[in-house]
């Protein structure tokens, strides 16, 4: 027999079992310490540890290039989803790392340019960057690959990677996105150099030229949209070729890609490929995603589609 006492009315909460809690990924943190957004560091793990994180992957580094080795690490350990703390330097390292596997990637805005958080609609906010990244949609990204390594916002030779290339040397630092501008002025007057470009095989452009951009997304360095139509999920990399020399052509050239038409520039061609072959009458230094690689006579660029998940704005569905 039942004592009254045990009887519960059954839409009484306390006679329904238990809701199970919502499983939380297991989080892994890669930061580069030197980068700063909201209150810090301190604040990131604040806020990740406040959706129930247990067991939290911690890993800082003092430069972007050690960032891989402990996404390979973390990946050995079961993250699930990693917050990317950094810039774009950093971002495209570990996303390199994670290309091709089952995790997904929450960018943390904290560096110079943030170009890939600007064309996904993450903003410089920490806890909204959280909050992206444990209940944001959940998108697939294209990536490029140059060289062998992959890229998420662009890659690019001549004048960009020369501008990036002098940027990086302690300026960005000092001067803050300011760096790009200072650094572009400089390298202006730089000289053409013969190319020959390859578009999915077949020739393309074959003259002197003074760049070659590579886009995944719209918006590249120094916040310029060159590339109005692209796509980070639709299977294309954008191409550009600038003939512009000396600093006339440029401010014209520039001047286009700033009003958002690039194309209508008589300096700029503009189309788009999976795969980009371009070979250099001299060697020049390219760069992806704003770090700078060394010289090179010649790359080859190819789109990797669905290569990566990342976190969006929005919610989950």
């Amino acid at each position: 027999m039942v004592k009254s006492a045990d009887r519960r009315p059954a839409d009484d909460p306390a006679a329904a079992p238990a809701t199970p809690r919502t499983p939380v990924p297991r989080v892994a943190v890669i930061a580069h310490r030197k980068k700063t957004l909201g209150g810090g560091l301190d604040e990131l793990r604040k806020l990740i540890t406040g959706y129930d994180v247990d067991d939290l992957l911690w890993y800082e580094v003092p430069k972007s290039k050690k960032a891989p080795k402990k996404v390979r690490q973390a990946l050995k350990e079961g993250a699930e989803l990693f917050f990317l703390w950094g810039g774009d330097g950093t971002v495209q390292r570990c996303i390199d790392a994670l290309a091709g596997s089952d995790a997904t990637a929450a960018i943390v805005p904290a560096g110079t340019a943030n170009l890939l958080a600007r064309n996904l609609g993450i903003p410089e906010d920490l806890p909204e960057a959280v909050r992206i990244g444990f209940e944001g949609r959940r998108a697939k990204l294209d990536l490029g690959k140059i060289n062998g390594e992959h890229f998420a916002v662009m890659a690019g030779v001549g004048f960009d990677a020369e501008m990036i290339a002098d940027a990086d040397r302690g300026l960005k630092d000092r001067l803050g996105r300011f760096a790009y501008i200072w650094t572009g002025l400089r390298h202006v007057g730089g000289a053409v150099t013969p190319m020959k470009i390859k578009i999915d095989d077949n020739d393309w452009f074959e003259g002197d030229a003074s760049c070659v951009l590579i886009g995944n997304v719209g918006t590249v360095t120094g916040g310029i949209d060159v590339f109005e139509d692209a796509q980070y999920d639709d299977g294309w990399l954008e191409v550009g070729v600038s003939t512009a020399e000396g600093p006339i052509q440029w401010a014209r050239a520039l001047g286009r890609m700033s009003a958002g038409n690039a194309e209508k520039s008589p300096f700029v061609r503009i189309t788009r490929a999976r795969k980009v072959s371009v070979k250099l009458g001299t060697p020049m230094a390219y760069e992806l995603d704003g770090g700078a690689r060394d010289r090179v006579k010649r790359i080859t660029v190819k789109v990797v589609p669905q290569a990566i998940t990342v976190c969006l704005p929005g919610t989950t569905t």
